[in-house]
Protein backbone atom coordinates (compact mmCIF):
# COMPACT_ATOMS: atom_id res chain seq x y z
CA UNK A 1 0.00 0.00 0.00
CA UNK A 2 1.33 3.42 -0.94
CA UNK A 3 0.75 6.39 1.34
CA UNK A 4 -1.44 9.21 0.13
CA UNK A 5 0.38 12.19 -1.46
CA UNK A 6 -1.26 14.40 1.18
CA UNK A 7 0.44 12.37 3.93
CA UNK A 8 3.80 12.62 2.20
CA UNK A 9 3.33 16.38 1.87
CA UNK A 10 2.36 16.68 5.54
CA UNK A 11 5.51 14.88 6.69
CA UNK A 12 7.68 16.99 4.39
CA UNK A 13 6.33 20.20 5.90
CA UNK A 14 7.03 19.32 9.55
CA UNK A 15 9.81 21.44 11.11
CA UNK A 16 11.39 18.61 13.12
CA UNK A 17 13.16 15.57 11.58
CA UNK A 18 10.52 12.98 10.59
CA UNK A 19 10.47 9.78 8.58
CA UNK A 20 7.53 7.75 7.26
CA UNK A 21 7.86 3.97 6.94
CA UNK A 22 5.71 0.88 6.44
CA UNK A 23 5.09 -2.28 8.45
CA UNK A 24 8.18 -3.88 6.90
CA UNK A 25 10.42 -1.12 8.32
CA UNK A 26 11.02 0.38 4.83
CA UNK A 27 11.44 4.16 4.81
CA UNK A 28 8.98 5.76 2.38
CA UNK A 29 9.81 9.41 3.04
CA UNK A 30 12.26 11.53 4.98
CA UNK A 31 11.48 15.21 5.33
CA UNK A 32 13.82 18.12 4.70
CA UNK A 33 14.64 18.55 8.40
CA UNK A 34 15.71 14.89 8.60
CA UNK A 35 17.76 15.09 5.42
CA UNK A 36 19.62 18.18 6.63
CA UNK A 37 20.43 16.77 10.05
CA UNK A 38 20.95 13.07 9.52
CA UNK A 39 21.46 12.32 5.85
CA UNK A 40 22.73 15.28 3.82
CA UNK A 41 24.73 13.15 1.36
CA UNK A 42 22.64 10.03 0.84
CA UNK A 43 18.96 9.21 0.43
CA UNK A 44 17.43 6.89 3.02
CA UNK A 45 14.21 6.19 1.08
CA UNK A 46 13.84 2.49 0.33
CA UNK A 47 16.17 1.41 3.11
CA UNK A 48 15.05 -0.05 6.45
CA UNK A 49 14.95 2.17 9.51
CA UNK A 50 17.10 -0.22 11.55
CA UNK A 51 19.83 -0.31 8.90
CA UNK A 52 19.87 3.48 8.61
CA UNK A 53 19.79 4.18 12.34
CA UNK A 54 21.98 1.41 13.73
CA UNK A 55 23.67 -0.42 10.84
CA UNK A 56 21.70 -3.49 11.96
CA UNK A 57 20.74 -6.30 9.59
CA UNK A 58 17.65 -7.15 11.67
CA UNK A 59 15.01 -5.04 13.47
CA UNK A 60 16.08 -3.39 16.73
CA UNK A 61 14.17 -5.76 19.01
CA UNK A 62 16.05 -8.69 17.45
CA UNK A 63 19.39 -6.97 18.08
CA UNK A 64 18.98 -6.24 21.79
CA UNK A 65 17.51 -2.75 21.39
CA UNK A 66 14.08 -1.37 22.17
CA UNK A 67 12.05 -1.08 18.95
CA UNK A 68 9.28 1.55 18.95
CA UNK A 69 7.50 -0.18 16.04
CA UNK A 70 7.39 -3.51 17.88
CA UNK A 71 6.16 -1.74 21.02
CA UNK A 72 3.51 0.12 19.03
CA UNK A 73 2.27 -3.12 17.49
CA UNK A 74 1.89 -4.52 20.99
CA UNK A 75 0.32 -1.48 22.63
CA UNK A 76 -1.61 -0.11 19.66
CA UNK A 77 -0.55 3.43 20.49
CA UNK A 78 2.21 6.04 20.28
CA UNK A 79 5.58 4.96 21.73
CA UNK A 80 8.77 6.73 22.77
CA UNK A 81 12.30 5.33 23.07
CA UNK A 82 15.87 6.63 23.29
CA UNK A 83 18.25 5.32 20.62
CA UNK A 84 21.81 5.79 19.46
CA UNK A 85 21.43 6.97 15.89
CA UNK A 86 24.14 7.21 13.22
CA UNK A 87 24.62 10.72 11.91
CA UNK A 88 27.32 12.62 10.00
CA UNK A 89 28.77 13.58 13.39
CA UNK A 90 28.94 9.97 14.60
CA UNK A 91 26.50 8.27 16.92
CA UNK A 92 24.08 10.59 18.67
CA UNK A 93 21.45 9.91 21.31
CA UNK A 94 18.07 10.59 19.75
CA UNK A 95 14.61 10.73 21.29
CA UNK A 96 12.27 8.81 19.00
CA UNK A 97 8.51 9.28 19.11
CA UNK A 98 6.60 6.91 16.84
CA UNK A 99 2.92 7.20 15.95
CA UNK A 100 1.04 4.40 14.12
CA UNK A 101 -1.29 5.33 11.24
CA UNK A 102 -4.33 3.10 10.72
CA UNK A 103 -5.97 2.02 7.48
CA UNK A 104 -9.73 1.88 6.77
CA UNK A 105 -9.95 -1.44 8.64
CA UNK A 106 -8.31 -0.06 11.77
CA UNK A 107 -5.03 -1.89 11.13
CA UNK A 108 -1.59 -0.31 11.46
CA UNK A 109 -0.45 0.53 7.93
CA UNK A 110 2.26 3.18 8.29
CA UNK A 111 4.33 4.83 11.00
CA UNK A 112 5.49 8.41 11.42
CA UNK A 113 8.64 8.80 13.49
CA UNK A 114 9.85 12.08 14.99
CA UNK A 115 13.53 12.27 15.89
CA UNK A 116 14.88 14.77 18.40
CA UNK A 117 18.62 14.70 19.26
CA UNK A 118 19.50 14.69 22.94
CA UNK A 119 22.57 16.88 22.61
CA UNK A 120 23.71 16.59 26.23
CA UNK A 121 24.98 13.00 25.91
CA UNK A 122 27.16 11.02 23.54
CA UNK A 123 27.72 7.35 22.76
CA UNK A 124 31.32 8.08 21.84
CA UNK A 125 34.32 9.68 23.52
CA UNK A 126 33.99 13.46 23.47
CA UNK A 127 35.63 16.33 25.28
CA UNK A 128 32.62 17.11 27.45
CA UNK A 129 29.14 16.07 28.54
CA UNK A 130 27.67 12.73 29.52
CA UNK A 131 29.34 9.74 27.87
CA UNK A 132 28.24 6.11 27.74
CA UNK A 133 26.31 3.38 26.01
CA UNK A 134 25.97 0.67 28.66
CA UNK A 135 22.42 -0.51 29.51
CA UNK A 136 22.51 1.19 32.94
CA UNK A 137 23.61 4.49 31.38
CA UNK A 138 21.03 4.34 28.57
CA UNK A 139 18.26 3.58 31.10
CA UNK A 140 19.24 6.63 33.16
CA UNK A 141 19.44 8.80 30.05
CA UNK A 142 16.01 7.61 28.93
CA UNK A 143 14.56 8.87 32.22
CA UNK A 144 16.32 12.22 31.73
CA UNK A 145 14.87 12.54 28.23
CA UNK A 146 11.39 11.68 29.47
CA UNK A 147 11.26 14.07 32.44
CA UNK A 148 13.25 17.02 31.02
CA UNK A 149 10.44 18.66 28.98
CA UNK A 150 8.09 18.62 32.00
CA UNK A 151 8.03 20.88 35.06
CA UNK A 152 8.39 17.99 37.53
CA UNK A 153 10.92 18.26 40.33
CA UNK A 154 13.73 15.76 39.84
CA UNK A 155 15.77 14.02 42.55
CA UNK A 156 19.12 12.58 41.44
CA UNK A 157 20.31 9.73 43.64
CA UNK A 158 23.80 8.34 43.40
CA UNK A 159 27.20 7.95 44.95
CA UNK A 160 29.73 10.77 44.98
CA UNK A 161 31.48 11.14 41.65
CA UNK A 162 28.71 9.71 39.48
CA UNK A 163 28.15 13.03 37.68
CA UNK A 164 25.04 14.41 39.35
CA UNK A 165 25.73 17.98 38.24
CA UNK A 166 26.24 16.81 34.65
CA UNK A 167 22.89 15.01 34.77
CA UNK A 168 21.22 18.07 36.30
CA UNK A 169 22.62 20.11 33.41
CA UNK A 170 21.30 17.50 30.98
CA UNK A 171 17.80 17.83 32.48
CA UNK A 172 18.03 21.62 32.20
CA UNK A 173 19.40 21.74 28.65
CA UNK A 174 16.80 19.28 27.36
CA UNK A 175 14.00 21.35 28.93
CA UNK A 176 12.05 24.36 27.75
CA UNK A 177 14.08 26.44 30.21
CA UNK A 178 17.41 25.80 28.48
CA UNK A 179 17.76 29.41 27.31
CA UNK A 180 17.78 30.61 30.94
CA UNK A 181 20.27 29.93 33.72
CA UNK A 182 21.03 26.72 35.59
CA UNK A 183 22.01 27.91 39.08
CA UNK A 184 23.76 25.37 41.33
CA UNK A 185 23.50 25.59 45.12
CA UNK A 186 26.10 23.61 47.09
CA UNK A 187 23.98 22.86 50.15
CA UNK A 188 26.85 21.05 51.91
CA UNK A 189 29.09 24.14 51.94
CA UNK A 190 26.51 26.73 53.07
CA UNK A 191 26.51 27.38 56.84
CA UNK A 192 23.06 27.50 58.41
CA UNK A 193 23.45 31.18 59.24
CA UNK A 194 23.89 32.08 55.57
CA UNK A 195 21.64 29.52 53.91
CA UNK A 196 18.44 31.57 53.90
CA UNK A 197 20.17 34.75 52.77
CA UNK A 198 22.06 32.99 49.95
CA UNK A 199 18.95 31.24 48.72
CA UNK A 200 16.35 33.99 49.07
CA UNK A 201 18.42 37.18 49.26
CA UNK A 202 18.15 39.91 51.88
CA UNK A 203 17.15 43.54 52.33
CA UNK A 204 19.46 46.31 53.48
CA UNK A 205 19.89 46.21 57.24
CA UNK A 206 18.43 42.71 57.60
CA UNK A 207 21.50 41.69 59.62
CA UNK A 208 24.94 43.00 60.54
CA UNK A 209 26.92 43.57 57.36
CA UNK A 210 23.87 43.75 55.06
CA UNK A 211 24.74 47.21 53.76
CA UNK A 212 22.79 46.81 50.51
CA UNK A 213 19.82 44.77 49.34
CA UNK A 214 20.80 41.65 47.47
CA UNK A 215 18.91 39.06 45.46
CA UNK A 216 19.44 35.39 46.18
CA UNK A 217 20.08 32.32 44.08
CA UNK A 218 16.34 31.75 43.59
CA UNK A 219 16.11 35.09 41.80
CA UNK A 220 19.22 34.31 39.77
CA UNK A 221 17.53 31.13 38.55
CA UNK A 222 14.34 32.94 37.47
CA UNK A 223 12.98 31.35 34.31
CA UNK A 224 15.55 28.58 34.59
CA UNK A 225 16.54 25.74 36.89
CA UNK A 226 17.69 25.76 40.51
CA UNK A 227 20.00 22.82 41.22
CA UNK A 228 20.19 21.92 44.92
CA UNK A 229 23.30 19.76 45.21
CA UNK A 230 23.65 17.57 48.33
CA UNK A 231 20.15 18.43 49.47
CA UNK A 232 20.50 15.88 52.29
CA UNK A 233 22.83 18.33 54.05
CA UNK A 234 20.22 21.10 54.41
CA UNK A 235 19.62 21.87 58.12
CA UNK A 236 16.17 20.97 59.44
CA UNK A 237 15.42 24.61 60.26
CA UNK A 238 15.97 25.53 56.62
CA UNK A 239 14.06 22.58 55.20
CA UNK A 240 10.72 24.12 56.18
CA UNK A 241 11.58 27.33 54.27
CA UNK A 242 12.53 25.32 51.19
CA UNK A 243 9.29 23.37 51.52
CA UNK A 244 7.30 26.61 51.44
CA UNK A 245 9.09 27.63 48.25
CA UNK A 246 8.19 24.32 46.58
CA UNK A 247 4.60 24.26 47.83
CA UNK A 248 3.60 27.85 47.11
CA UNK A 249 6.17 29.01 44.58
CA UNK A 250 6.76 32.07 46.78
CA UNK A 251 9.46 33.27 49.16
CA UNK A 252 10.57 36.33 51.11
CA UNK A 253 13.94 37.97 51.23
CA UNK A 254 15.49 38.04 54.70
CA UNK A 255 14.28 41.22 56.41
CA UNK A 256 11.29 41.69 54.09
CA UNK A 257 7.56 41.02 54.38
CA UNK A 258 7.03 41.16 50.61
CA UNK A 259 6.20 37.85 48.99
CA UNK A 260 7.99 37.19 45.73
CA UNK A 261 7.09 34.66 43.08
CA UNK A 262 9.70 32.14 42.00
CA UNK A 263 9.60 31.04 38.35
CA UNK A 264 11.97 28.11 38.73
CA UNK A 265 12.24 24.38 38.12
CA UNK A 266 13.98 22.50 40.95
CA UNK A 267 16.42 19.64 40.44
CA UNK A 268 18.09 18.26 43.56
CA UNK A 269 20.74 15.64 44.22
CA UNK A 270 22.18 13.67 47.11
CA UNK A 271 24.44 10.73 47.84
CA UNK A 272 22.66 10.18 51.16
CA UNK A 273 19.87 7.70 51.92
CA UNK A 274 16.97 10.13 52.32
CA UNK A 275 14.49 7.35 53.21
CA UNK A 276 16.68 6.45 56.16
CA UNK A 277 17.10 10.10 57.12
CA UNK A 278 13.30 10.55 57.08
CA UNK A 279 12.90 7.50 59.35
CA UNK A 280 15.51 8.97 61.72
CA UNK A 281 13.79 12.37 61.79
CA UNK A 282 16.74 14.11 60.10
CA UNK A 283 14.88 14.99 56.89
CA UNK A 284 11.31 16.19 56.55
CA UNK A 285 9.04 13.64 54.93
CA UNK A 286 6.89 16.28 53.25
CA UNK A 287 9.97 17.91 51.72
CA UNK A 288 11.22 14.52 50.55
CA UNK A 289 8.01 13.92 48.60
CA UNK A 290 8.12 17.42 47.14
CA UNK A 291 11.67 16.90 45.89
CA UNK A 292 11.25 13.36 44.62
CA UNK A 293 8.41 13.67 42.13
CA UNK A 294 10.71 11.98 39.61
CA UNK A 295 13.72 10.22 41.16
CA UNK A 296 16.57 9.08 38.91
CA UNK A 297 19.25 6.63 40.06
CA UNK A 298 22.71 7.42 38.70
CA UNK A 299 24.60 4.15 38.24
CA UNK A 300 27.97 3.74 39.91
CA UNK A 301 30.93 3.18 37.61
CA UNK A 302 31.12 -0.49 38.65
CA UNK A 303 27.55 -0.84 37.31
CA UNK A 304 28.63 0.39 33.88
CA UNK A 305 32.09 -1.10 33.35
CA UNK A 306 31.47 -1.29 29.59
CA UNK A 307 31.66 2.52 29.53
CA UNK A 308 35.14 2.70 31.08
CA UNK A 309 36.86 2.58 27.67
CA UNK A 310 34.82 5.53 26.34
CA UNK A 311 35.22 7.47 29.56
CA UNK A 312 38.96 6.81 29.74
CA UNK A 313 39.51 8.05 26.19
CA UNK A 314 37.55 11.24 26.90
CA UNK A 315 39.21 11.81 30.27
CA UNK A 316 42.71 11.35 28.88
CA UNK A 317 42.04 14.16 26.41
CA UNK A 318 41.16 16.37 29.38
CA UNK A 319 43.97 15.48 31.79
CA UNK A 320 46.65 15.46 29.06
CA UNK A 321 45.25 17.63 26.25
CA UNK A 322 48.65 18.29 24.70
CA UNK A 323 49.36 14.55 24.24
CA UNK A 324 47.72 11.90 22.03
CA UNK A 325 47.65 9.15 24.64
CA UNK A 326 45.99 5.84 23.86
CA UNK A 327 45.22 2.90 26.15
CA UNK A 328 46.67 -0.54 25.55
CA UNK A 329 44.24 -3.45 25.78
CA UNK A 330 45.97 -4.67 28.93
CA UNK A 331 45.66 -1.25 30.57
CA UNK A 332 41.96 -1.09 29.72
CA UNK A 333 41.39 -4.57 31.13
CA UNK A 334 43.08 -3.51 34.36
CA UNK A 335 41.02 -0.32 34.57
CA UNK A 336 37.83 -2.34 34.08
CA UNK A 337 38.53 -4.56 37.08
CA UNK A 338 38.69 -1.74 39.64
CA UNK A 339 35.70 -0.99 41.88
CA UNK A 340 36.01 2.84 41.90
CA UNK A 341 34.26 3.89 45.12
CA UNK A 342 34.96 7.45 43.93
CA UNK A 343 33.40 6.64 40.54
CA UNK A 344 34.22 8.81 37.49
CA UNK A 345 36.08 11.32 39.63
CA UNK A 346 38.36 8.55 40.87
CA UNK A 347 38.85 7.21 37.33
CA UNK A 348 39.94 10.67 36.21
CA UNK A 349 42.48 10.96 39.03
CA UNK A 350 43.82 7.47 38.28
CA UNK A 351 44.25 8.32 34.60
CA UNK A 352 45.97 11.60 35.39
CA UNK A 353 48.48 9.76 37.62
CA UNK A 354 48.91 7.05 34.98
CA UNK A 355 49.61 9.67 32.30
CA UNK A 356 52.31 11.20 34.50
CA UNK A 357 53.93 7.76 34.80
CA UNK A 358 54.01 7.37 31.00
CA UNK A 359 56.71 8.91 28.80
CA UNK A 360 55.42 7.54 25.50
CA UNK A 361 52.15 7.68 23.61
CA UNK A 362 50.64 4.41 24.90
CA UNK A 363 49.39 3.96 28.44
CA UNK A 364 50.31 0.41 29.47
CA UNK A 365 49.06 -1.74 32.34
CA UNK A 366 52.32 -1.07 34.17
CA UNK A 367 51.62 2.66 34.23
CA UNK A 368 48.14 2.02 35.63
CA UNK A 369 49.58 -0.33 38.24
CA UNK A 370 52.11 2.28 39.33
CA UNK A 371 49.33 4.85 39.58
CA UNK A 372 47.25 2.46 41.70
CA UNK A 373 50.18 1.92 44.03
CA UNK A 374 50.57 5.65 44.58
CA UNK A 375 46.87 6.27 45.16
CA UNK A 376 45.07 6.79 48.46
CA UNK A 377 43.75 3.21 48.42
CA UNK A 378 47.19 1.74 47.86
CA UNK A 379 46.96 -0.52 50.92
CA UNK A 380 43.71 -1.99 49.68
CA UNK A 381 43.66 -1.65 45.93
CA UNK A 382 47.27 -1.78 44.84
CA UNK A 383 49.67 -3.55 47.20
CA UNK A 384 53.22 -3.93 45.82
CA UNK A 385 53.27 -6.27 42.84
CA UNK A 386 56.24 -8.21 44.12
CA UNK A 387 54.34 -9.47 47.18
CA UNK A 388 52.16 -12.45 46.31
CA UNK A 389 49.56 -12.06 49.03
CA UNK A 390 45.76 -12.30 48.59
CA UNK A 391 45.52 -8.51 49.00
CA UNK A 392 48.17 -7.94 46.37
CA UNK A 393 46.49 -10.33 43.97
CA UNK A 394 43.24 -8.49 44.41
CA UNK A 395 44.97 -5.15 43.89
CA UNK A 396 46.27 -5.97 40.43
CA UNK A 397 43.06 -7.71 39.44
CA UNK A 398 43.89 -11.40 39.30
CA UNK A 399 41.42 -12.08 36.51
CA UNK A 400 42.96 -9.35 34.35
CA UNK A 401 46.47 -10.70 34.96
CA UNK A 402 45.38 -14.21 33.97
CA UNK A 403 43.76 -12.91 30.80
CA UNK A 404 46.79 -10.82 29.90
CA UNK A 405 49.10 -13.82 30.41
CA UNK A 406 46.88 -15.99 28.17
CA UNK A 407 46.74 -13.39 25.40
CA UNK A 408 50.42 -12.39 25.50
CA UNK A 409 52.34 -13.93 22.59
CA UNK A 410 55.82 -12.74 23.52
CA UNK A 411 58.21 -13.72 26.29
CA UNK A 412 57.57 -13.50 30.02
CA UNK A 413 60.26 -10.82 30.18
CA UNK A 414 58.29 -8.67 27.72
CA UNK A 415 55.09 -9.14 29.72
CA UNK A 416 56.88 -8.17 32.94
CA UNK A 417 58.18 -5.02 31.26
CA UNK A 418 54.67 -4.18 30.04
CA UNK A 419 53.35 -4.55 33.60
CA UNK A 420 56.17 -2.50 35.09
CA UNK A 421 57.45 -5.30 37.38
CA UNK A 422 60.44 -7.61 37.41
CA UNK A 423 60.33 -10.97 35.64
CA UNK A 424 60.86 -12.71 38.99
CA UNK A 425 57.88 -10.90 40.52
CA UNK A 426 55.75 -11.89 37.54
CA UNK A 427 56.64 -15.55 38.00
CA UNK A 428 55.75 -15.36 41.70
CA UNK A 429 52.40 -13.80 40.92
CA UNK A 430 51.54 -16.32 38.20
CA UNK A 431 52.49 -19.20 40.49
CA UNK A 432 50.37 -17.71 43.27
CA UNK A 433 47.42 -17.51 40.90
CA UNK A 434 47.80 -21.18 40.02
CA UNK A 435 48.03 -22.26 43.65
CA UNK A 436 45.18 -19.94 44.68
Amino acid sequence: MKPLPELMSFVEGLPEPHILFDTQYRILAANAAYRRQFSPDRSVVGRTCYEVSHRFSVPCDQAGESCPLARSRESGQRERVLHLHHSPKGEEYVNIELAPLLDANGQQAFYVEKMEPLRVAQGQATAQGLIGRSPAFVHMLGLVARVAPSQATVLLLGESGTGKELVARAVHEASHRAAKALVPVDCASLPESLFESELFGHERGAFTGANTARGGLVEAASGGTLFLDEVGDIPLTMQVKLLRLLETGTYRRVGSTEQRHADIRVVSATHRNLDQMVAQGRFREDLYYRLSTFPIHLPALRERRDDIGLLATALLSRVAPQRKLVLSNAALQLLQTQDYPGNVRELRNLLERSALMCDGDTLEAGHVTQALQSGRRASVAAAPLGVATPGALKSVAASALQQMARQHTGSRAELATQLGISERSLYRKLNALKSG
